[in-house]
């Protein structure tokens, strides 16, 4: 670890004490789990909540992954149920989408740590987000939720150094989104949709792909792995395979995209 590193870390400590008693937006990602484990150091089990909320667009993979993280770090948790579907804005997959998520998640968060005594509620929002195309940050601000670690300027590279020293599981573990972010804006959100998505990402791990996203644009999947990867996913038989695996899902056309993974390619199209 850097001198940097180590007084940010040493400033983040200091801000958590400051806010008491927190609960912790928890998706096992490399940022939230982070955050958890320095609160947990920080203030101590007793004052950390870590609050893992389950819906339609966040992998089934994910799910058993953030619950298993939270009982090996000792954290306590509370899993609740998130009804995003159930808002018609949201179903309309306009870009600002993670807007009426977000503010569905963080209001149910806010009510917890207002109902059990919380000083704060936190989120594993880094400084290295500021820049993207982030209209759940919004719904943060108007609700009052806290990103502590953007507030002390850690990065991505440096959450994850910092987890690595730590001993967490998760500082090499590839970045996701939730599965809503493989459709484009403007096409609704479907059940069957995520569903399908989040199988066909899952069969691109089994096979050993390690960042993989599925676009899903209606009856075409458009993959994106690391372009070093590009040359096997193309194999005759793997590509034989994946095809065969995918109709079964509702797709006709599969097709790879050049480019390979990047982060927000649905948000190129936007001016």
């Amino acid at each position: 670890m850097t001198e940097s590193m180590t007084e940010r870390y040493t400033e983040l400590q200091r801000v958590l004490r400051g806010l008491g008693r927190v609960v912790i937006g928890f998706s096992g990602g490399v940022d939230s789990t982070f955050l958890l484990r320095a609160a947990l150091d920080t203030l101590g089990k007793a004052n950390v909540l870590a609050v893992i909320g389950t819906s339609d667009s966040f992998p089934q993979r994910e799910q058993a992954e953030a619950l298993a993280l939270a009982e090996t770090l000792g954290a306590p948790f509370r899993v609740i149920h998130s009804e995003e579907m159930q808002d018609s804005r949201y179903v309309e997959n306009p870009k600002e989408r993670c807007y009426y998520c977000k503010t569905d998640l963080f209001a149910r968060l806010v009510a917890i740590a207002q109902a059990e005594g919380f000083c704060a509620v936190l989120d594993g929002n880094n400084a290295d987000d500021a820049g993207d195309y982030r209209p759940g940050q919004r719904a943060a601000r108007e609700l009052g939720v806290l990103s502590p670690l953007m507030d002390v300027g850690l990065g991505k590279p440096e959450i994850r150094a910092l987890s690595k020293a730590m001993g967490l599981p998760t500082w090499s573990k590839p970045s996701y989104a939730c599965l809503a972010s493989r459709i484009p804006y403007g096409t609704p959100i479907t059940r069957e949709a995520l569903t399908a998505i989040d199988r066909a990402e899952e069969l691109l791990r089994e096979l050993g792909f390690t960042q993989v996203r599925v676009r899903h644009h209606g009856e075409l999947a458009r993959i994106e792995v690391l372009p070093d990867e590009l040359p096997r996913l193309v194999e005759p038989a793997l590509r034989a395979e994946l095809t065969t695996a995918l109709r079964a899902l509702g797709y006709q056309y599969i097709t790879v995209d050049l480019q390979g993974y990047r982060t927000g390619s649905m948000n190129e199209v936007l001016g």
